[in-house]
């Protein structure tokens, strides 16, 4: 069984929606999720801290190649 707590959820461009959750389970393990709506289809993804991480500094680079 797993726990879902709402974390975020964000307004993207081409009318989709992304929504952040923390996901625990019983057994300790913790996700983050998210969840990418585009209409009527969803897509989602189950991130483990080092995935997350990874992403975040990805982004964040990216970020600073724009200034």
């Amino acid at each position: 069984m797993e726990k879902l707590s709402e974390i975020a959820e964000l307004d993207a461009p081409f009318n989709k929606k992304i929504t952040f959750q923390k996901v625990e389970y019983e057994n300790g393990f913790q996700f983050l999720r998210m969840r990418i709506k585009e209409g009527k289809r969803f897509t989602i993804i189950d991130l483990d801290v080092h995935t997350a991480q990874s992403c975040a500094d990805t982004i964040n680079q990216w970020i600073g190649q724009l200034d």
